[in-house]
């Protein structure tokens, strides 16, 4: 047996054992749209996770990490998935922010934030997005400038995934004057417990808030705590959303043929299986998924076009799910004595609606895979 199938099987065996008594009931928990259920359960299955070492598997040995090959963490993410474990609370920390610091970070910088990050003990979320640069991260406006020491930070927001739980949050800022794009920007680790940060919740399509608005009014944070040099910060996000994209979205494919296999029993038992357009869309998203999972395992594969190809895939998905359940998909059951309570399928059909649009949207996606895989001419800016 592969010391990759031996890995496998030692990640199996202890999700079989660990995902029982008090922790059997977050199977499940905690997905898209549903990033409220059970957190402090969640939370506290992570922490138990990394106190028997499965958080942060990738990482070097010498940051607490296993050392784990990349086909080996393909092996966990999958396993992980298909034991039907609960969404994790510290992807950003350990699968972003993490792979940041000890590419580009400075040995303090790694001392100071790893450790927490393994533990589970500090949780952080992602300043990138802005109100008026989405995807377009290069035109963001807020802005920090040294003073006394320290970085103090200006500027809004939008988007953040769970800032309302957070501790600290990576933040892209404008640092040099009148510098323009990719120039001029620096990436700071910015607390969120102090009195020149706020954060508003926004209520989603699906009812729920993992998104949020944050302001920074007169932030501070240390003048140690940029990574990277001062106004080279656009590599460094870069990098970080190349992390973003990179094996755990193994594990995600497994979710998505759970949800293709779920439905496909669920159009057999309510008949939308013998209308021959609902056979082919069901076949058509199987091929999807299994060259999906090629194109993955395959390297060189540029981040931009696997984005481009999963959020396409998942968002159809959605779309085919409400053409499966029919009319019925258009009410809001209210089967809890909430007004505004989904099932899963509604769940999936308004979340994913956004997985064109965040973490890069598809049109920014395409202009990288023309500009820098393509080698087209540059878009004219002004």
């Amino acid at each position: 047996m592969s010391s990759v199938e031996e890995f496998r099987t030692e990640v199996r065996s202890w999700l079989r054992a660990h995902l029982t008594g008090e922790f059997a009931a977050l199977k499940g928990r905690g997905g898209p749209g549903r990033e409220h259920e059970a957190y402090a359960e969640r939370l506290a299955w992570e922490r138990h996770m990394a106190a028997h070492g499965w958080t942060c598997v990738g990482w070097p040995v010498e940051y607490g990490g296993r050392g784990a090959s990349t086909a080996q963490q393909i092996a966990f993410h999958e396993e992980y998935a298909l034991a039907d474990a609960p969404a994790r609370v510290n992807h950003i920390g350990e699968q972003l922010l993490g792979p940041t610091l000890i590419a580009h970070g400075t040995e303090e910088q790694r001392r100071r934030f790893l450790p927490p990050i393994r533990a589970v003990e500090e949780l952080w979320c992602q300043g990138y997005s802005e109100p008026d640069a989405g995807s377009d991260l290069a035109n963001i406006r807020t802005r920090a400038a040294l003073v006394d020491g320290a970085w103090v930070v200006d500027g809004q927001k939008i988007w953040t995934s769970l800032a309302h739980e957070a501790q600290w949050c990576f933040v892209v800022a404008r640092t040099e004057p009148g510098s323009r794009r990719h120039a001029g920007l620096s990436y700071l680790l910015v607390p969120m417990d102090q009195p020149g940060v706020e954060v508003r919740p926004i209520v989603q399509l699906t009812g729920t808030s993992e998104f949020n608005e944050v302001f920074f009014d007169g932030a501070r944070t240390e003048a140690a705590h940029v990574v990277g040099a001062p106004g080279e910060g656009w590599a460094v996000a870069m990098a970080t959303l190349g992390f973003e994209r990179g094996v755990s979205t193994l594990g995600q494919q497994v979710g998505f043929r759970r949800e293709l296999e779920d439905l496909a029993a669920l159009a057999k038992r309510n008949g939308a299986m013998a209308d021959p357009l609902i056979r082919d869309r069901l076949v058509r998203a199987w091929i999807g998924l299994e060259t999906m999972r090629a194109s993955a395992l395959r390297p060189g594969v540029a981040p931009s076009t696997a984005k481009l190809y999963w959020a396409r895939w998942h968002r159809d998905l959605g779309e085919l799910a409400v053409d499966v359940c029919g009319a019925a998909s258009l009410l809001a059951a209210g089967a809890h004595g909430d007004p505004y309570d989904l099932d899963d399928w509604q769940r999936l059909f308004l979340f994913s609606r956004s997985d064109t649009i965040y973490a890069g949207s598809d049109e920014i996606q395409r202009t990288i895979v023309a500009e820098r895989i393509l080698g087209l001419p540059k878009e004219v800016r002004a």
